[in-house]
């Protein structure tokens, strides 16, 4: 599972998840992205799952990127047990994903396989998305002529 290798500090605060998504909101590396479109946290788990129904679906053809990493630590308190004696231990990890995001990319295959495949990757994850291509990059006019 992916998780981070160390950390400088067990516990985190929770946080708040407002605002879009600036970085990591464009296709950058494959053809075809799988965006969020509202914010949430992503566990290790879900990504994995997701991932594996990509991959199983293009047969190893074409390539795939994970574009998320789960570096939030979740805390959890024992079941049964009493309010108090301070916060419980870490339980997973979840990577905080804003709507715009990239969460997945892929290239290699043709584009009704990618919609296929990103379809029952978004099946598994616990956000809403939306299958995106990359966008050609015009060059500005008013450069060397």
């Amino acid at each position: 599972m992916l998780m981070p290798k160390r950390v400088k500090y067990r516990k985190q605060m929770r946080g708040r998840m407002k605002g879009k998504a600036t970085r990591g909101a464009d296709v950058q590396f494959g053809d075809y992205g799988l965006q969020a479109l509202e914010p949430a946290w992503i566990t290790q788990r879900q990504i994995e799952a997701a991932r594996r129904a990509i991959v199983r679906y293009i047969k190893r053809r074409g390539r795939v990127w994970i574009r998320i990493f789960p570096d939030k630590p979740v805390t959890a308190k024992p079941a049964e047990t009493r309010m108090g004696k301070g916060k419980g231990a870490p339980e997973y990890w979840v990577a905080v994903v804003k709507p715009g995001r990239i969460i997945y990319e892929m290239e290699g295959v043709p584009e009704s396989v990618a919609r296929e495949a990103m379809r029952l990757a978004a099946a598994k994850l616990s956000v809403h998305t939306k299958f995106v291509m990359r966008e050609e990059k015009v060059p500005e006019k008013g450069g060397a002529e």
